[in-house]
């Protein structure tokens, strides 16, 4: 969502139902806020507040304002937004919620107030303020690994050593990716311009992704963690577990292969793909950096967006950095290409091996991260879904040292996700501070009996591919008992 800043354009329909409900003064039901819950007919619900943010593609954050169409987005729009942020919304307002609408009891009311509370002690004692020291000392060790890389490519002919050097640049980019993701959520500075230029360094020029790809993709991840869509239609579905048809994480996914059939897409390739799902996964993370540069390239240069979501939100609000966004993937691919040819000195083939190696590699240990942060926990039904700190601890999973991995390489290879957890629940949280907010937060989730899981790198990924195969398993019985499609 977004994250301050100037004042946005304000879309008619709003203004006027703003205009209108200023001497009105209506008053809604959860029910009826809830019917409003598409693009072009958005309704959120604000600290008891309804808002009308139909067709806000304006949003500073993009088309993630509608993942809470028809919903209450209280918690998601405090993780999200700076303060003052709220001010914005004044012109949206057209109404109340009336409150026993929500059938909410006691001690629900009573959980909501103490994570709130737990968020503002958290911000009293400093945990949301940066130190600018670690972060200097991350810029320096991770310009000191792309360094070596490009010596040992310049100084050396030996396939060895080149190899060494295609391994320190999945690394490095690696690295920039948690860099990029610390600016992008606006840990490091709170100004959004710092955190957004920071974003295109590290992750345009360092990693070659567009950073307009990625907040769309993001930020609605963060929002719906973990939910299936309510509808076509809605927007209100996670993007990261969208990976059909080459994964499935529920039944209820891995049975949309009949819609894909029906749209004209080869169900026999689906059908495939989802059988042998657990055999595929550590291939499909060796490719997963592909796809994504194939979309970050798309989304800077205009040619087209992988979601509607996406496309929309491109066609109506267009790129926030339209030159920037260019530049910064221009000068990734320069540099890249002068690195994997040895500067001039290998041969094609020497130099597709050096970048397909780096590239497959670094999108493997990013993919390894993504995966243990989300993958194989709880799903639901977006119009099913729990409260904002149920819905993030339930579907998300800590990594701990284990199986003679300490926890400080743990630490420097997750780049702060290792507390996905936390992270989640208060995203704005520089990496650094993690640790301590993980006591008063494990400490919080025992308290009111909320379900807080915790695993190694070796036992989290065995998670995953058990929980793939457990829903391929459940996806051939369902096929045989229900019998092929025409």
């Amino acid at each position: 969502m977004g994250k301050g800043g100037e004042a946005p354009f304000i879309n008619k329909k709003a203004s006027e139902a703003a205009d209108a409900a200023a001497t009105t003064k209506k008053a809604f039901t959860l029910e009826e806020v809830s019917k409003h819950r598409f693009p072009h007919d958005a309704w959120v619900i604000d600290n008891d507040k309804v808002y009308d943010v139909s067709d806000w593609y304006e949003h500073p954050g993009g088309a993630v304002i509608f993942t809470h169409a028809g919903d209450d987005m209280t918690d998601i729009f405090a993780a999200f937004h700076a303060a003052g942020s709220r001010n914005m919304m004044k012109k949206f307002y057209i109404g109340d919620l009336i409150k026993e609408s929500t059938n909410k009891d006691k001690r629900q009311l009573d959980f909501e107030r103490g994570y709130r509370d737990l968020r503002a002690k958290l911000m009293v004692l400093g945990m949301f303020r940066s130190s600018k020291a670690f972060y200097v000392y991350k810029y320096l060790t991770n310009i000191g690994i792309w360094a070596l890389a490009n010596y040992l490519v310049a100084t050396s002919d030996s396939p060895v050593v080149h190899l060494i050097s295609a391994s320190l640049i999945a690394l490095f980019m690696q690295q920039s990716g948690w860099l990029a993701h610390d600016h992008l959520h606006h840990q490091v500075f709170k100004n959004r311009h710092y955190g957004d230029y920071g974003g295109l360094l590290w992750g345009g020029v360092a990693q070659g992704y567009s950073i307009q790809w990625w907040k769309n993709k993001h930020n609605g991840h963060h929002a719906v963690t973990n939910l299936h869509s309510s509808s076509a239609a809605a927007q209100d579905g996670d993007p990261d577990i969208d990976t059909m048809p080459v994964l499935a994480w529920s039944l209820k996914q891995a049975q949309s292969y009949r819609e894909l059939s029906a749209d004209g897409s080869d169900s026999a390739i689906t059908k495939f793909f989802i059988g042998h799902q657990a055999i595929l996964y550590a291939p499909i993370l060796l490719l997963a950096r592909l796809s994504w540069m194939r979309e970050s390239f798309k989304v800077a240069f205009g040619l087209g967006a992988a979601t509607e979501n996406a496309a929309e939100e491109m066609k109506r609000k267009g790129l926030q950095f339209p030159i920037g966004e260019k530049v910064a993937l221009l000068l990734h691919y320069t540099w890249m290409i002068a690195l994997s040819t040895g500067f001039g000195r290998f041969s094609i083939l020497h130099s597709l091996a050096y970048f397909l190696f780096g590239t497959c590699a670094c999108g493997f240990l990013l993919g390894v991260v993504f995966g243990l942060g989300h993958n194989g926990m709880a799903t639901y039904d977006a119009d099913a879904r729990p409260d904002f700190w149920k819905l993030q601890v339930t579907t998300t999973r800590n990594i701990i040292g284990g199986h003679g991995i300490p926890q400080f390489m743990v630490d420097w290879l997750c780049g702060g996700l290792q507390y996905q957890v936390e992270h989640h629940l208060f995203p704005t949280i520089p990496r650094h501070n993690l640790p301590k907010t993980h006591e008063f937060v494990h400490s919080f989730c025992k308290e009111w009996g909320v379900t807080y899981h915790a695993t190694d790198l070796f036992d989290g990924t065995v998670e995953v591919i058990k929980h793939l195969q457990n829903v391929s398993d459940q996806f051939v019985v369902d096929f045989v008992m229900d019998g092929p499609t025409m």
